[in-house]
């Protein structure tokens, strides 16, 4: 199913435009006079890859270029000939995904939270996942995904691991990405876009505005299932 946003994108996502993000279903903006018709913000492309964002994105939604400073995304590494992407590794841990409403709660979303429940368990079985939400115009599939929490930008980060320790990584997602340990208060300030930060088992890794992925390791009987 598709639907035309604001800005006159066609879209196959029902929540935000593939194309700009902007939210489908909101009004456009209106013109200068009360007997103006209706016009939509201008979209702000990117000079890097062209993408329309929305007017006031200070990331572009597709590469990272930072609109504030002009800075170009980081080059990603391309892997040697013949060499995959992303390496399958052994199933030694697992991502577990929350609704947290404290942290719901410290973010002043407007969106409602849902109803906290057991949490997704997703397994880690490659040295680098991108933490997102999926896009079919874009032709982005997050390994981990984060629908429906419409604060997570497509690509929002990247988890990656040696094989024995892992790092997050923002990839200057429009809201950002915390940690914090397995007790305490909640962060207060997100990660630097583009530095990878290590994480350790029971680390809580915070994006959009209810989401909390927890490092753990695999289970035996998880390890069973997925082998």
């Amino acid at each position: 199913m598709t639907g035309t946003c604001p800005n006159g994108h066609t879209s196959t996502a029902d929540d935000y435009c593939d194309t700009c993000g902007a939210p489908m279903g909101a009004s456009a903006v209106p013109g200068p006079g009360p007997s103006a018709p209706a016009a939509p913000a201008a979209p702000r492309p990117c000079p890097h890859c062209g993408l329309d964002n929305v007017p006031a994105a200070l990331f572009c939604e597709g590469c990272g270029y930072d609109f504030t400073t002009g800075a170009a995304p980081r080059a990603a590494a391309s892997p040697a000939p013949g060499e995959p992407l992303a390496p399958a590794v052994p199933l030694e841990w697992v991502l577990e995904r929350w609704v947290d409403p404290e942290w719901h709660a410290s973010q002043d979303s407007p969106a409602p939270c849902p109803s906290p429940g057991l949490p997704v368990v997703v397994p880690l079985v490659a040295r680098s996942l991108l933490i997102g939400r999926p896009s079919a115009s874009r032709n982005i599939g997050p390994d981990i995904d984060c629908t429906p929490d419409t604060a997570v930008s497509r690509r929002h980060a990247q988890l990656t691991t040696d094989g024995t320790r892992w790092w997050i990584e923002d990839l200057r997602s429009s809201n950002g990405t915390f940690t914090g340990p397995a007790s305490g208060p909640l962060p207060r300030s997100p990660l630097p876009p583009g530095q990878r930060t290590e994480v350790s088992e029971g680390d809580r890794i915070y994006v959009g505005a209810w989401t909390r992925l927890v490092l753990r390791a695999a289970t035996d009987a998880e390890k069973a299932q997925h082998g």
